[in-house]
């Protein structure tokens, strides 16, 4: 509309020399003058017509998604009825593993699908199960009653899994 309006003003010509200068085209600058002689001074918050742009994936494959459970069915963690659960599968091998059966998925696009599932989407370093440290079970315990509780209270929360690293380790051993 801005183009429209500029081709507008310079008269006989506007529309070629606006096209020109700013590289939109001239049928985008028609439509301009069109939507200028509606006079509606707001266009609202959408910029293109609903209904442009892709179809989304689980809608051009519709089974997408089931095959996706499938797949990390036996890689959940955490307590099904927490907050706090996630897949010890990464990404990558999601992806490798459905491009595998026939589908077209991207990394982003599996992120996506696992955070619409309500899993957390957390790196799987050091991964390991059954003789762990007894800690580690109430830490998650811990966790996950904070979580609950600032859900409940209709706060965010965020959980950080940190570790340290070797040198950091020797060099706090060795100051003590």
């Amino acid at each position: 509309m801005f183009v429209a309006n500029e081709a507008l003003a310079l008269g006989y010509g506007g529309v070629t020399a606006a096209s020109m200068a700013t590289g939109v085209a001239r049928s985008t600058i028609n439509r301009g003058f069109a939507e200028l002689r509606t006079g509606r001074p707001d266009q609202g918050p959408r910029i293109r017509r609903p209904g442009g742009g892709r179809k989304r994936a689980v809608i051009l494959q519709p089974t997408l998604l089931a095959a996706l459970e499938t797949l990390i069915e036996d890689a959940i963690r955490g307590d099904p009825e927490s907050p706090l659960r996630w897949v010890s599968r990464s990404q990558r091998n999601i992806v490798a593993a459905l491009t595998g059966q026939g589908f077209h998925a991207s990394q982003r696009l599996v992120g996506q699908l696992l955070r619409q599932l309500k899993y957390s989407c957390q790196a799987n370093r050091k991964t390991r199960e059954g003789a762990s440290n007894p800690d580690r079970d109430a830490q998650f315990q811990h966790i996950n009653a904070a979580v609950k509780a600032a859900i409940a209270d209709e706060q965010p929360a965020i959980s950080v899994d940190t570790k340290k690293k070797g040198a950091l380790q020797r060099h706090e051993r060795s100051s003590l």
